[in-house]
């Protein structure tokens, strides 16, 4: 008997929409390619996600965190829009950019539940300390509630 607690299939031939994770790190920009070649070929929505972190200690401090996060997703999605210019004409990609807040992982899980995601790609961490506590992309799997994957 087939589990119905696991259904990837929304009743299309292929993925409609592909959830990337964006912040401007170098494996997030190679899974943010990736993941527009993916949804070039399959005719599927790209939904490019930056979650703005919540940094209490900074926010207490006055630091301006909401303007320099805020700066940071303005900036990534400049350079997005760059890159879909220079291929218009060439490769034809529908791709939205979204900004959630709060930790990765919760962010993107809400950015796959609200958009109603078939696909979720992210970058390997970069971080070391994530080998021990589990990265992003660790969670993202072991949630096992979209096919995941992972670029290096």
């Amino acid at each position: 008997m087939r589990d119905q607690q696991h259904v990837f299939e929304r009743g299309t031939d292929g993925p409609k929409v592909i959830v990337v994770g964006v912040d401007g790190s170098d494996t997030s920009m190679r899974a943010a390619a990736y993941a527009a070649g993916l949804a070039r070929r399959q005719k599927a929505l790209l939904a490019l996600v930056y979650v703005q972190p919540v940094i209490a200690a900074g926010a207490a401090l006055g630091a301006p965190v909401a303007q320099t996060t805020a700066q940071v997703a303005e900036e990534l999605v400049n350079e997005i829009r760059v890159a879909a210019e220079r291929l218009k004409g060439v490769f034809e990609l529908r791709w939205e950019f979204h900004t959630f807040i709060g930790d990765p992982y919760n962010g993107l899980v809400k950015a796959a539940d609200e958009l109603k995601a078939d696909a979720v790609v992210v970058g390997a961490s970069e971080q070391a300390g994530h080998r021990i506590i589990g990265s992003v992309a660790l969670r993202l799997v072991k949630a096992g509630r979209w096919p995941v994957t992972v670029v290096p």
